[in-house]
């Protein structure tokens, strides 16, 4: 495999953080402390989409696909 073949794909790793914020579900399982009457579970997993398509999109332009 080329070598800026293998650079790319360190930079799918990074897909992973979101996966694994997620994933652990006992980390965000609490209701304080509260954002707009949200508890901590709902605005956590809320927080998450745009920094999904934050990571997505910086592993999309880095990765070169």
């Amino acid at each position: 495999m080329p070598m800026a073949a293998q650079a790319n794909r360190k930079w799918l790793l990074l897909l992973a953080i979101p996966f694994i914020a997620l994933l652990c579900t006992p980390l965000y399982s609490r209701i304080t402390p509260v954002i707009w009457g949200f508890p901590f579970f709902y605005w956590y997993q809320f927080l998450w989409i745009p920094l999904s398509a934050a990571i997505t999109f910086l592993v999309y332009r880095k990765s070169g696909r």
